[in-house]
């Protein structure tokens, strides 16, 4: 590609890149460029919300320039601050460890494995001296750290601020000191992160990097972020059936920026389907279908995507609604009856269907649980002794059967 074809690219989908005049000359300069972008292994899988990075660094691949693959071993047992009111609970090294196999196991879905470097912070953070800490820690002043939003609420509002947070800014930006990275990239919830690694490679002599930073991909919930904890993401080793089901459930408006930031969809057939859809003659379901389609692809075997998908419609056709021939049962033995009746939304909850009861609350003031085809009104429903009942997960298809 020329300089123009290649910027066109990178630009997809960012926020900002800061400054965009550096990185064409970077660009221009015909060097092979170091690019980074850091994840810190803070939970077990990843979920489609990180493949907005990913995917970027695709594109960096297929520029032909160097990626790395940072992972945040030793700023995960810090913590990143960003956007949390509160200090979080340190993790050990052992459940950073665990978790960093889980990712290294799953990158590869977008990366290409030949192409890409994985690389530990805590190769140069392990060996730092107090000296090194107290050098860097001079690099950047109180002042300074309290104008990031977070920091600034917390310290208005007397909420606890300890120094180890004051500090993963800097061991952050150190990473790309320690890399001598040219481009990092991060997402714009990062920013502040991002720059004050550009400032510490000025201050160590080094040339500094040009960050882009990328958007937050909206959750399911149409609201808030893609998160695990808010039960709104969709994980890159969901079985294929709910995948598809779960990016049917995104509202009309949202499934343009997964098309943008999860498809290499060009911007111009992009438009061609939005002003279709415009004009009714597309229909938004058509368009959302094809764009499950292809985010699924990415993660799964096609053949396998097509017969879930047909399994899929087959059990949403209202006028023939079919159950899964595989579905899951669970029996209930007597310690479920010990004390009284067991709630629905506890026992789905126990058993893996929700991965919390306030998921369960939530799709129940949703309108999206159904107990034999009813929809389920009432969050605090008790399961009777000696009955069967066929529950299904509203749009995402997900069916089980309870025997009490």
């Amino acid at each position: 590609m020329n300089i123009e074809e290649s910027l066109s690219l990178i630009k997809r989908g960012t926020v900002e890149i800061i400054p965009e005049p550096e990185l064409i000359d970077k660009l221009k300069s015909g060097k092979k460029l170091k690019i980074k972008a850091g994840f810190d292994p803070t939970a077990p899988d990843l979920h489609i919300g990180h493949a907005v990075l990913l995917r970027k660094m695709r594109h960096f691949q297929d520029l032909g320039h160097e990626v790395n693959f940072l992972l945040g071993d030793f700023t995960a047992m810090i913590g990143d601050p960003t956007g949390k009111s509160e200090t979080r609970k340190r993790l050990t090294k052992d459940e950073v460890l665990e978790n960093s196999k889980t990712y290294e196991s799953q990158v590869f879905k977008i990366l290409d494995k030949s192409k890409t470097k994985i690389v530990f912070n805590s190769s140069w953070c392990s060996s730092m001296n107090f000296e090194d800490v107290l050098i860097l820690s001079s690099k950047y002043n109180v002042a300074r750290l309290l104008e990031r939003d977070d920091f600034n609420k917390r310290y208005k509002a007397g909420s606890p601020i300890s120094l180890i947070e004051f500090l993963y800014p800097l061991v952050q930006g150190y990473d790309s000191v320690a890399m001598e990275c040219d481009i990092e990239l991060g997402g714009n919830d990062q920013k502040f992160n991002l720059l004050v690694g550009r400032e510490l490679q000025r201050d160590y002599g080094k040339t500094s990097q040009v960050v882009i930073t990328m958007p937050l991909l909206v959750g399911l919930d149409g609201v808030k972020k893609m998160s695990k904890s808010l039960g709104n993401y969709i994980g890159f080793n969901d079985d294929p059936i709910d995948m598809f089901g779960k990016i049917m459930s995104i509202s009309d408006s949202l499934m343009w920026d997964y098309y943008t930031l999860l498809t290499d969809i060009s911007i111009t057939e992009l438009n061609i389907k939005k002003e279709a859809v415009l004009k009714n003659e597309l229909h938004p379901k058509e368009a959302k279908s094809l764009l499950a389609k292809l985010v699924m692809d990415q993660f799964h075997l096609e053949d396998k995507n097509k017969e879930a998908i047909e399994e899929w419609n087959k059990i949403h056709n209202t006028k023939n609604r079919s159950i899964p021939d595989n579905l899951e049962t669970l029996i209930l033995d007597e310690t479920y009856f010990s004390d009284s009746n067991p709630m629905l939304l506890g026992t789905l909850t126990k058993n893996g269907f929700f991965s919390s009861v306030s998921e369960g609350r939530r799709l129940v003031q949703n309108g999206g649980l159904y107990l034999n085809e009813e929809k389920v009104s009432d969050e605090k429903l008790s399961l009777e002794k000696g009955k069967e009942y066929i529950v299904r997960q509203g749009k995402k298809g997900k069916f089980i059967k309870i025997i009490t």
